[in-house]
Parts: C-alpha cells; sequence; structure tokens
C-alpha cells in the first residue's frame, strides 16, 4: 500500500490532520493501536482556542460544535473565599473561548472521515516507522498474523507520549525537557447542572480545585490531592465534601451533586521532546509535548501543530515549496515552550505545593493580589487563555 501521508495516532491531532490533507486532495492513512470505542471513551477536557474552531470549521467538523458548545467570555479565580472575575473579551479585545468535551471532537472528527470514506485503522498493532531518515520511509503494522507495509512520503507521528514515534528519533538527536508536579488531579463527571455558568479555578490552602462542565446538564470537577491517593481512596461523598470545603462559601452552598459517572486521577507534568522533525518524520500534540491541564493547552497546542503542518504539506504537494517543513520544528517549538511557560505559571500560581516555604507561599499570594490589580496582568493572562496567534 502507498500513500502520500501516513499519520500514527487516531486521536484527535491525527483525525484532524487527515481530515484537513484529503479536503485539499492529499492521500493519507492513520493508524490506531486502540478500537475506535477506546478512543472515545477517554474522557477530556475541552477549552478550545478560538484557532483551534477555526481550523475545525476549516475542516467541516464545525457544525455541532457550533450547536452545541458553550461560549465564554470570562472565568473565575477564587481565592481567599472571593471570586474574581477574569473578563477574556475585555482583556484580549474581544476574544472569547469554546468549553466543548475533546470527546465530542474526536467524535465530530471520526464522523467526517467516515463520510468522506477517509482510511482510518483501528486495533493496529506493532506499529513501527522505517527509515524516516531517508527518502523512501514506510511504516509496517501487523493485522492479525499478517505484516502490513505502508509507502509513504511522510510519517506523522501524533501517538501521545507513549507512542512509537518519538522513539524513533536517535537518542543522540533528541533531547527532552520534563517536570513532573507532586500531585495529581482528582476527577468527577457528573449529570448534575454546572455549579457556574463559566469555570471557576479555586486557590486553597487544602489544594487547587476546579469546576468546568461540558454541557448545562453535565458537570466536571477535580481537586488536587497527592501522588499516592487512589480513585478507591475517594468515594463519592468524601470527594464531594472536600470539593466543598475549597470553593467559597456561596459557590459550595449551590454547588449540587450528585452519583459520579467517570472518575480518574490524572498525574501533571511538563515535557517537551526536541526536534519535532527528524528526516520525514514530524511529531505533534502529546507525542513531542505535554502540559499540565490547568491552563487548557494541551488540544490547544496539538492543534498549533496541526495547523503548521496542515499548510507545511500543503505548499510542498501543490506548490513545491518546502520552507514550512524546514522550519516546522522551529516554529511548533517557538509557540509549545509559550504554552508550557503559561501553563507552568497557572500551575505554581494556582497549587499548593506540599514543599514550599513560607516565604514561597507569601510570593505565591502576592503573585495573585498584583494579577488583580494590573489591567496589563489580567491582558497576558487573557492574551495566552484565548490562544496566541499560529
Amino acid at each position: 500500500m502507498r500513500v502520500q501521508v501516513c499519520i500514527i495516532g487516531g486521536g484527535p491531532s491525527g483525525l484532524l490532520l487527515s481530515q484537513l490533507l484529503h479536503l485539499k486532495g492529499v492521500d493519507t492513512i492513520v493508524l490506531e493501536r486502540q478500537s475506535r470505542e477506546y478512543v472515545l471513551g477517554r474522557i477530556r477536557a475541552g477549552v478550545l482556542e478560538h484557532g483551534f474552531a477555526d481550523l475545525m470549521r476549516e475542516a467541516q467538523c464545525g457544525e455541532r460544535m457550533e450547536r452545541e458548545g458553550e461560549i465564554h467570555h470570562g472565568f473565575f479565580i477564587a481565592h481567599d473565599d472571593r471570586l474574581d472575575r477574569v473578563d477574556l473579551a475585555k482583556h484580549s479585545g474581544g476574544a472569547s473561548v469554546v468549553v466543548y468535551g475533546q470527546t465530542e471532537v474526536t467524535r465530530d472528527l471520526y464522523a467526517a472521515r467516515d463520510r468522506l470514506g477517509g482510511k482510518v485503522i483501528h486495533n493496529a498493532d506493532d506499529v513501527t516507522p522505517h527509515e524516516v531518515n531517508s527518502d523512501a520511509p514506510y511504516v509496517t503494522y501487523r493485522a492479525g498474523d499478517e505484516i502490513v507495509r505502508i509507502d509513504c512520503d511522510y510519517v506523522i507521528g501524533a501517538d501521545g507520549f507513549h507512542g512509537v514515534s518519538r522513539k524513533s528519533i536517535s537518542r543522540g538527536v533528541l533531547k527532552e525537557y520534563e517536570r513532573v508536579y507532586p500531585f495529581g488531579w482528582l476527577g468527577v463527571l457528573s449529570r448534575t447542572k454546572p455549579v457556574s455558568p463559566e469555570l471557576i479555578y479555586c486557590k486553597h490552602e487544602r489544594g487547587f480545585a476546579l469546576c468546568s462542565l461540558r454541557s448545562q446538564a453535565l458537570s466536571r470537577y477535580y481537586i488536587q490531592v497527592p501522588l499516592t491517593d487512589r480513585v478507591e481512596d475517594w468515594p463519592d461523598n468524601a470527594f464531594w465534601a472536600e470539593l466543598k470545603r475549597r470553593l467559597p462559601d456561596t459557590v459550595a452552598d449551590a454547588l449540587i451533586t450528585g452519583p459520579s459517572i467517570e472518575k480518574s486521577i490524572a498525574p501533571l507534568r511538563s515535557f517537551v521532546a526536541e526536534p519535532m522533525r527528524y528526516g520525514r518524520l514530524f511529531l505533534a500534540g502529546d507525542a513531542a509535548h505535554i502540559v499540565p491541564p490547568t491552563g487548557a493547552r494541551g488540544l490547544n497546542s496539538a492543534a498549533s501543530d496541526i495547523y503548521y503542518l496542515y499548510h507545511a504539506l500543503i505548499d510542498h504537494y501543490e506548490r513545491h515549496d518546502d520552507s514550512g517543513l524546514d522550519a516546522y520544528s522551529g516554529k511548533a517549538l517557538a509557540r509549545v515552550w509559550k504554552a508550557q511557560r503559561f501553563s507552568w505559571w497557572l500551575t505554581m500560581l494556582l497549587h499548593r505545593f506540599p514543599d514550599h516555604s513560607d516565604y514561597e507561599n507569601r510570593l505565591q499570594a502576592t503573585e495573585l493580589e498584583y494579577l488583580f490589580s494590573s489591567d496589563k496582568a489580567l491582558g497576558s493572562l487573557a492574551e495566552n487563555y484565548v490562544g496566541l496567534p499560529f
């Protein structure tokens, strides 16, 4: 089998790139290790930058997002039993974000690939890129007892942090940067009315909390927990009680609780791999970088990678111009590191760090006080939250 672009990874990044390229006449195939049901069963946050929303529209996948997505013009930061609102529209020149679950984004992309007859192979075992540093790369995978070979012009590694793509880059070339945070987020999804029409980020001496939502009937809540905790340590009643302790009284009193329909603990990590290009292999999304979820940059950073790759590949095939492909790693990493900085800063601002000294705790409090005393500081927060330009 031969295609122009072989994409490893059937999450939103790989599917979005495949859809965009298909619409321009570029032949692609997507290889996904898991089943479609497994991919769609992963619960992920969904605060979409305006740039990501525009990409979904360009990919002809934005109709349901437009209809069901929640347009948010601001969010709250709770601290010292008070609520301060960050007015995104005011401080970013009128921009907003769309709250729309990543699972729903993926569902829409799958539907679009089906509609166009896109080639998406699930349960592809032992996916392996070959000869990526040559002019004739290819990818193999196992289907039952058969080894299938796919020859291609380019390989896109959109297969996540634990995927095979990044491991295909020579150790002498690859450089990795990482910070692992000493806590995780315990998240609960419940079929309850959200406590607030906009997100509430909570800084509290007991630890961080977040009140989020998927729709007006589906809520997502998080609390900071030690890495040693297990989901089994947190029955629903204990979770709701702890969440209420960390919320301002007015919010806690309005909170509607109910049985959890999904519960999980996610560790927090900052990670970047450089370079994002190795020969004819290009990394995108979590295969190259991960951010803490605090600033909602993960999916959006992946979308910027796809934006750069999409335009670079179209320039190559339509205009025989490889300047975009040659510049991809540097351009993508420049934006990735800005997203890393923002996610690190917001994580440091709002979480309780068990090893912090009194001095560091005072600095953290002072940083928060300064934020709400300065329009320029709020402007920086809003600019990064709605998304820097591609």
